[in-house]
């Protein structure tokens, strides 16, 4: 569900982020965690407005519930309460994407996600 992506050195990321963004994701976008993926990825470089401070960029692809403006506008503050914390970051130097899938679009189990 998640791929989180930043300018920071693997030596600075929160020991256990990857664990705990996986139970905050489940948990703000009603999914079980069994099937909430992420990915965190260091020493990337990075450049949000024009500069290369620690910053961070959050992509969440999900199935039926990033689909709405609405949705995704409370689903970003929850996201953006957990990274600034986590990370010690203001929340200008974040960006978290929303990309909404369909459930033929997923594999998983040798099928996809509609079969499941």
């Amino acid at each position: 569900i998640a791929c989180f992506e930043d300018a920071f050195p693997a030596s600075q990321l929160p020991q256990g982020l990857g664990k705990r963004l996986c139970a905050a994701a489940a948990t703000i976008l009603g999914k079980p965690k069994e099937r909430v993926n992420v990915l965190v990825k260091s020493d990337l470089p990075m450049v949000v407005a024009g500069s290369v401070a620690p910053c961070a960029q959050l992509i969440v692809s999900t199935i039926a519930v990033v689909g709405t403006a609405e949705q995704n506008k409370g689903h970003s503050a929850k996201f953006f309460d957990f990274l600034t914390k986590e990370l010690s970051l203001s929340a200008d130097r974040i960006a978290v994407r929303f990309y909404p899938l369909e459930p033929w679009q997923i594999g998983k189990n040798e099928t996809v996600m509609m079969f499941l």
